[in-house]
């Protein structure tokens, strides 16, 4: 059954009212979902300059931004470790040196560079 012309405009201009209406609340109330990540943790406003990861507690590294405490803790682990194996000598000379510890990859490392600080010179 063929629709007839008068129809056609009928649904045409419903359609066009309930658009508008759409539009218009849109426009008055417009919700979107920030895609941006928080810049800085809750403790963040407490580092007061950067961080040497060889010495810094668990709680110090845990305000870094993208860090958190189960990486924070991983990175202590890691260190205490490391001087265990190797007495003397630092675990992170360079910042690529965090991705050897589980859940820190080139990313997180990126991130978290800002906020510290390594030995000015590798020990041997």
């Amino acid at each position: 059954m063929p629709i007839a012309d008068s129809q056609r405009r009928g649904a045409i201009v419903l359609l066009s009212i309930l658009i508008l209406i759409f539009a218009i609340r849109l426009a008055l109330n417009p919700r979107t979902i920030d895609d941006r990540r928080p810049t800085a943790t809750p403790g963040a406003n407490q580092l007061a300059d950067t961080l040497d990861p060889n010495i810094a507690s668990a709680a110090e590294l845990a305000a870094i931004p993208d860090l958190g405490e189960k990486r924070a803790e991983a990175i202590i682990a890691f260190r205490d470790n490391f001087q265990l194996r190797h007495p003397g000598r630092p675990a992170f000379v360079r910042i690529t040196d965090l991705e050897q510890i589980s859940g820190i990859g080139a990313a997180t490392a990126e991130n978290v560079e800002p906020y510290l600080r390594f030995p000015k010179e590798p020990h041997e």
